[in-house]
């Protein structure tokens, strides 16, 4: 699966992520890199918890849009 994930700068340097379509999973991290990684961990630990507990998995809503 693929999903949007919204990356934020905090006034410490540092950087925040998630994903909107995954209500209550965030992270932060140092740098944005280190957010990438640990929001990619916290969706797939999300969505195996919710497979566990036979509850349904969202389907991402939003869309990629290309511009110039």
């Amino acid at each position: 699966m693929r999903y949007y994930v919204v990356y934020e700068r905090a006034s410490d340097g540092g950087w925040g992520a998630y994903p909107p379509d995954l209500p209550g999973v965030a992270v932060v991290g140092e740098t944005r890199d280190q957010a990438r990684e640990l929001i990619r961990r916290a969706i797939e630990l999300h969505l195996e918890g919710l497979r566990e507990d036979q509850l349904p998995i969202p389907e991402p809503s939003g869309e990629y849009v290309d511009v110039a």
